[in-house]
Parts: C-alpha cells; structure tokens; sequence
C-alpha cells in the first residue's frame, strides 16, 4: 500500500514539473499553440458614453453607436 502511495505522489510531482516546465519556457509549442488576440476597435454609445469592443457595438440606422439594442431605441427619434 505504501508502494503505491508513493506512486502516485511521485506522478503527481512529475506532472506539475512538466506542466511548470512548459509555462516558464515561454514557447508556444509548450504553451499549447495559445493565439495572440489582437486589440479590437473601442466605440463609445451615444447614448450612456461606455466604450464597447467593436464586435458588441449596435450601429442605428443614422449611423450611431450604441451599446445595446435598449439604448438603441431609446435614442431613437419619437414620432
């Protein structure tokens, strides 16, 4: 029983070191080929003024960004 106590210690401290091995050697292959994202465009609402990614923004039929379909229609021209 001992035996395989220590098994399973000494399998566990192998495979933190790999994994702590591969991190701090900063390659990609080790760090499991991770893409670099690249910035994206900020946009402020013309509604509240928060900045949003780009790829969050609702554009309005005038061309206004906004941060939300809510905002959207609040801003919109009241008939």
């Amino acid at each position: 029983m001992k035996f395989i106590i220590w098994l399973l210690i000494a399998l566990a401290v192998v495979t933190w070191f790999k994994r702590n091995l591969a991190r701090l050697s900063g390659s990609p292959d080790a760090m499991g080929n991770k893409k670099q994202s690249q910035p994206e465009t900020m946009h402020q609402c013309q509604h509240c003024g928060t900045y949003i990614p780009a790829s969050e923004a609702v554009t309005g039929p005038s061309g206004a960004i906004f941060c939300s379909e809510e905002h959207k229609a609040l801003h919109a021209p009241r008939k």
